[in-house]
């Protein structure tokens, strides 16, 4: 395939930023798109040029670091991260915008990468739980329904991609945070810091400048992992009820 790539460039944090376009020859179907990515940073390379800074890690659409807006969708147009997009999903001669996440949160380092360390001070505040040291327990020694066990394993599954801040209109977190709050709160082992979780975690995510949540939609609809928009609501009520206990 030949493809027309106009990429964001930024060279730092300080300067301003633009797209820039490169023609691109000689793609496969099978690549997937960073590899695509590689390969036009192996030809910018051979010419001199400085490559396309993007990140990525794991490839496998494990870790959440691959983060790209391509065509004014997060993670493009399948419902699956970055890394895990192929470029069958696009036709010969296509013009593809390729951006950075766009939130007030996530400031450009350069180029397509992001500062999403917002996120890990959220988890920070209290995405943990209280375990004493020693041995480990025996696995059978607290029961947790199953009710219970699928709705945090439903939410443990959020691997803080970002994909939900990108493709909110209003740039707000409230699925992320509600997904490490949720799967640690429904769970008896949560269940000690249950009411100051909520509100430490919320807290922080209003310190870190993300935007209001008007249940638009857009979060889970652009959720890799498929986190549910009633995670939200969940949180909501947690939040409410630990308020009203003043923990």
């Amino acid at each position: 395939m030949r493809l027309t790539l106009r990429v964001w460039r930024q060279r730092s944090a300080d300067a301003d930023g633009g797209m820039s376009t490169y023609e691109i020859d000689g793609i496969s179907q099978d690549m997937s798109f960073l590899e695509m990515l590689d390969t036009l940073n192996e030809e910018l390379i051979l010419k001199g040029e400085d490559p396309v800074a993007f990140d990525h890690d794991c490839r496998e659409g494990i870790c959440g670091a691959c983060s790209l807006v391509i065509n004014g969708d997060a993670h493009g147009p399948e419902r699956t991260t970055t890394c895990q997009l192929h470029m069958r999903s696009f036709k010969d001669g296509d013009t593809i915008d390729i951006e950075p996440w766009r939130a007030a949160a996530f400031p450009v380092i350069k180029d397509l990468v992001v500062d999403r360390s917002a996120f890990d001070r959220i988890i920070q505040a209290g995405g943990y739980i209280t375990a004493p040291t020693g041995a480990a327990p025996e696995a059978h020694a607290t029961p947790v329904p199953k009710p219970d066990a699928d709705f945090a394993f439903e939410h443990a599954e959020c691997i803080g991609c970002g994909a939900c801040v990108a493709a909110c209109p209003n740039g707000a977190a409230m699925l992320f945070t509600s997904a490490k709050v949720n799967h640690l709160n429904v769970l008896p082992q949560g269940a000690p810091e249950r009411e100051s979780r909520v509100l430490d975690m919320v807290a922080q995510m209003d310190d870190e400048g993300f935007g209001g949540c008007t249940l638009t939609g857009e979060c889970a609809t652009a959720c890799p992992k498929g986190i549910p928009l009633f995670s939200i609501t969940k949180m909501n009520k947690e939040f409410l009820r630990a308020a009203r206990r003043g923990a």
